[in-house]
C-alpha cells in the first residue's frame, strides 16, 4: 500500500542513438549495437529483477529503426557495420589493410578506466598498438591475424553489460580464455549477439504491458521542434544569440509535425497502443511547440529545470514562489490545456549523471535518497510531490564500476521499498494525480541543457550547419513536385535525417576532435545523399569540414551537465 503522503519518483531514462547509417545503408559508426549490447540490456534487466520498481524509457524512433535493422542483419548474416562484418569473418587474412587500420582506431574507443583496464589480456593488446602509434598504418600491416581476432573478440566483451556478463556462461568462458579466440568463438559470440539484440525490444515491450514501465517516443529523427518553428526561439534564454543567415527555416512547421506525425505511427506499429507521452528531442519546448504536440494528442511532454525557472521569471507577479521546493515538485499545464508538463529536477539528474561514477555504489545510493527525503520533507504543502529524475540511458554507465550495476540494482530496490517514497510514471500520476497539475500563465523556449539552445545554435560552426540545411530544405521545396509520390518520401525522409539534432550538439571547438569529426562527416554524407535523390549536383561547400574539436568534453562529450546547483 502506498504511503499516506508520498514522495513520487520518476525516473525517465532517454534512449537515443542517431541514424548511424550512409547512403548505402552501412553503418559508419557502430554505437546503436554496442549500446544495445551493454546499456539497453542492463537497463532493462534492472527493472525486471526489481518488480517493485516503476520508470518510463523514451525510445526514440530511429534507435529503435537500427536495433531492428541489426536484428535482420543477425538473422540473415549479411552485416552492413564494419565491426560485425570483420567480428564474422571466416578467415581474417583476408581482411584488407584499410580495414585492419580502421579496426585498430575503433577497438580501443571506450573508458579505459572501467573498460580495458580490468582485463589484463585487452590491456595487453593496447599496450601493443601503443607501441605502433608512430606510424599505426605501416606497423599494423606486422600484426598477426590472431592479434585482430582477440582485438575484436575483447572490444564485444568489453561492450557486454553486466546483468549480460552474469547471466551467461558463454561469456564467462571467453573472459577466462582471455586470448587466443579461435573462428569458432567468434562465430559463437556473433550468435549470442544476434539473440541478445533481438530480444531487446520484446523485453521493453512485455514490461510496458504489464504496467511495470512506460515507453514514451520523441518526434522521429530527434530534431529540436521549436527551432524548426522559429529560430528567434532560441533569444528567449539568451537574447544576443547569433543566428544563422536564413531568418528562419523554410516550412518548419510542416517538418515540425511530420517527425511528430512519423514517431506516433512507430510507436503504434512496435507498441500496439497509442504513445501517451513525448519527451521532446533535447527536452526542447516552446509555447508554440507544446501546443502543436497537444493537437497531435499527447497527454504529458517534459523538458529541463531551467525552462521552468525562466518560465516563472516571465509569469511572476511578485507573488510566485521563491525556493526550488515550492515550485520544481509539480506538474503543469498552460492555459487551454494541452500536455502536461513535468520539468527535470537538473541537480539530482546530474548526480547520476556525472558525480555518483567516482562513488561506491551503496554511499551514492544513500546520498540519492537522503537528498529525496530532504525534498520529501521540504515538500509537506504539496499533497502528491513528484521529482522528475531525466537523462540518458546508456552514457553514463560506462564511467561507472560494472557499467552501474551496484549502484542501480541498490537504487531500485532501496527505492521500492522506502516508506515515504512511490516510484511510478508520467502517465501513472496524471490518472491518480488530475487535481494536483498547476497552471502556469507561459512557457518560456529552452532545453534541458542550460535550459537554452546553446548547444545546438548560436555558435558559428553550429549557425553554418544550419544554412547548410535551410539551403537544402529550399532545394528540396523547389524540386520534390518533379517526382512519383515514392521518391517524394524517400526524399523527405532523407531531409528528416538531416533535420536531427546531433549534428549541430557536436559542431563546436568544445568537443572531442574524433567525436566532432565522424559527426561533421556523417552530416555532409547525409546532405549529399539528399542532394543525389533529388538528382542535383550537391554544394560544394559539403566537401569542407564544418567544424574540427578539439576539446576534452566530460564523459567524451556525449552529455552535458545542466549548471544547476545541487541540494
Amino acid at each position: 500500500m502506498p504511503p499516506a503522503r508520498a514522495l513520487h519518483v520518476i525516473f525517465c531514462w532517454h534512449m537515443h542513438q542517431p541514424d548511424y547509417r550512409d547512403a548505402d545503408g552501412v553503418y559508419v559508426l557502430p554505437w546503436t549495437y554496442l549500446h544495445a549490447c551493454k546499456d539497453y540490456s542492463d537497463m532493462i534487466a534492472h527493472y525486471e529483477e526489481n518488480p517493485l520498481a516503476r520508470g518510463v524509457f523514451n525510445c526514440v524512433p530511429i534507435l529503435i529503426e537500427q536495433l531492428e535493422d541489426y536484428t535482420a542483419q543477425f538473422q540473415s548474416g549479411q552485416f552492413r557495420d564494419p565491426l560485425l562484418i570483420a567480428l564474422a569473418m571466416e578467415n581474417l587474412k583476408a581482411l584488407p589493410n584499410e580495414q585492419r587500420h580502421l579496426l585498430l582506431e575503433q577497438c580501443f574507443r571506450l573508458d579505459p578506466e572501467h573498460m580495458l583496464n580490468p582485463f589484463p589480456d585487452y590491456r595487453r593488446l593496447y599496450d601493443i598498438y601503443q607501441l605502433m602509434l608512430e606510424d599505426v598504418k605501416e606497423m599494423s600491416d606486422y600484426l598477426s591475424v590472431q592479434y585482430l581476432a582477440d582485438l575484436l573478440v575483447w572490444y564485444h566483451l568489453a561492450w557486454t553489460g553486466e546483468t549480460v556478463r552474469r547471466g551467461s556462461p558463454f561469456l564467462r568462458s571467453l573472459f577466462a580464455k582471455g586470448h587466443g579466440f579461435s573462428q569458432e568463438d567468434r562465430r559463437q559470440l556473433v550468435h549470442f549477439l544476434g539473440e541478445l539484440i533481438g530480444g531487446l525490444i520484446p523485453r521493453y515491450r512485455a514490461l510496458a504491458e504489464t504496467g511495470r514501465i512506460e515507453i514514451s517516443t520523441t518526434p522521429y529523427y530527434h530534431p529540436i521542434g521549436p527551432l524548426l518553428l522559429d529560430f528567434h526561439a532560441a533569444r528567449e534564454a539568451v537574447t544576443d544569440a547569433q543566428l544563422p543567415d536564413c531568418l528562419a527555416y523554410p516550412g518548419g512547421a510542416e517538418r515540425a509535425r511530420w517527425h511528430i506525425d512519423q514517431a506516433q505511427q512507430s510507436y503504434l506499429q512496435r507498441f500496439g497502443v497509442p504513445t501517451q507521452g513525448i519527451w521532446p528531442a533535447e527536452g526542447g519546448v516552446s509555447a508554440a511547440f507544446v501546443e502543436m504536440l497537444g493537437n497531435a494528442g499527447v497527454r504529458w511532454t517534459a523538458s529541463g529545470e531551467g525552462v521552468l525557472t525562466h518560465s516563472l521569471l516571465l509569469s511572476d507577479d511578485d507573488s510566485g514562489p521563491r525556493g526550488r521546493a515550492e515550485y520544481l515538485y509539480r506538474p503543469y499545464q498552460l492555459p487551454g490545456k494541452g500536455p502536461v508538463l513535468f520539468f527535470r529536477d537538473d541537480a539530482l539528474s546530474d548526480a547520476i549523471g556525472f558525480d555518483y561514477k567516482t562513488w561506491s555504489g551503496h554511499d551514492a545510493v544513500t546520498d540519492f535518497i537522503h537528498k529525496l527525503e530532504s525534498i520529501w520533507r521540504q515538500t509537506e504543502h504539496e499533497a502528491n510531490p513528484v521529482v522528475s529524475i531525466i537523462l540518458d540511458g546508456e552514457n553514463a554507465w560506462e564511467y561507472y564500476p560494472y557499467n552501474g550495476y551496484y549502484f542501480l540494482s541498490e537504487l531500485y530496490k532501496s527505492l521500492a521499498n522506502h516508506p515515504h517514497i512511490q516510484m511510478c510514471t508520467f502517465s501513472d500520476f496524471i490518472n491518480n494525480h488530475p487535481d494536483d497539475v498547476k497552471a502556469i500563465p507561459r512557457l518560456a523556449a529552452g532545453s534541458w541543457v542550460y535550459g537554452s539552445f546553446s548547444t545546438w545554435i548560436g555558435d558559428a560552426a553550429k549557425n553554418r550547419a544550419w544554412d547548410l540545411l535551410c539551403t537544402a530544405k529550399q532545394d528540396v521545396d523547389q524540386h520534390r513536385g518533379q517526382f512519383s509520390g515514392e521518391q517524394q518520401a524517400r526524399i523527405l525522409e532523407q531531409l528528416g535525417r538531416c533535420e536531427g539534432s546531433d549534428w549541430f550538439w557536436w559542431f563546436g571547438d568544445y568537443n572531442p576532435s574524433d567525436s566532432v569529426r565522424d559527426f561533421d562527416h556523417l552530416y555532409r554524407l547525409n546532405l549529399r545523399k539528399l542532394y543525389t535523390l533529388m538528382q542535383l549536383p550537391a554544394p560544394d561547400t559539403l566537401n569542407n569540414p564544418i567544424s574540427h574539436g578539439g576539446g576534452a568534453a566530460e564523459a567524451g562529450g556525449s552529455m552535458r551537465r545542466s549548471h544547476t546547483e545541487g541540494h
